[in-house]
């Protein structure tokens, strides 16, 4: 006698560990995967109806030799020509040109999702970069200590936007005590 036992998560290296693995009725998964999505949709209808076009119009083209080489009246053969040896292979085409679509549509479906990720990615890399550069070795927020521009009475953050383009920050000391604060970054 066996018993049913409850299924376990996947684990895998690709999945990590405890990782289960999608089930039908989520987004993205399930029994009408291409349901509102157009572009996979279109990719897939331009697959099929090219990958059975080209076997469709080969057999076309051989019935057409077929009855060519089968009559041996000149003007039967000619019907024959017509419709099995142009018509074969304007389908052969036509599927040829429907396949080669679909692979155009995967490859434009490819880059767009590369570009998602890779925006992503600099999105994600430009807040840790502007995050770690504004602190220093110590973990002190160096854009929040308080700084004067040249010999201004005014005291800014170091990211204010009023002083973003000066060189000549210094540090504001302790002996400073009539500045006034800026309205824009309010130290």
């Amino acid at each position: 006698m066996t018993t049913m036992s409850t299924p376990t998560p996947a684990t895998g290296s690709r999945l990590g560990a405890g990782t289960a693995l999608p089930k039908a009725g989520r987004s993205g998964s399930g029994a009408a995967p291409l349901k509102n999505d157009n572009s996979r949709l279109f990719q897939t209808v331009l697959f099929w109806v090219g990958a059975s076009l080209l076997p469709l119009g080969i057999v076309v083209i051989i019935l057409g030799w077929y009855g060519v080489a089968n009559t041996p009246f000149g003007y039967d053969q000619q019907s024959y020509m017509i419709s099995g040896g142009f018509g074969g292979l304007a389908l052969t085409f036509v599927g040829g040109f429907l396949y080669f679509g679909s692979w155009l549509a995967r490859i434009a479906e490819d880059n767009r999702e590369a570009s998602r990720r890779l925006a992503d990615t600099l999105l994600v890399l430009a807040d840790v970069t502007s995050r770690s550069a504004s602190l220093n070795d110590l973990g002190v927020d160096v854009a929040a200590l308080p700084v004067t521009a040249g010999d201004g009475t005014t005291m800014h953050r170091r990211d204010c936007a009023l002083i973003a383009h000066r060189e000549d920050l210094r540090p504001v000391g302790e002996h400073q005590q009539d500045l006034v604060a800026c309205r824009v970054c309010k130290p």
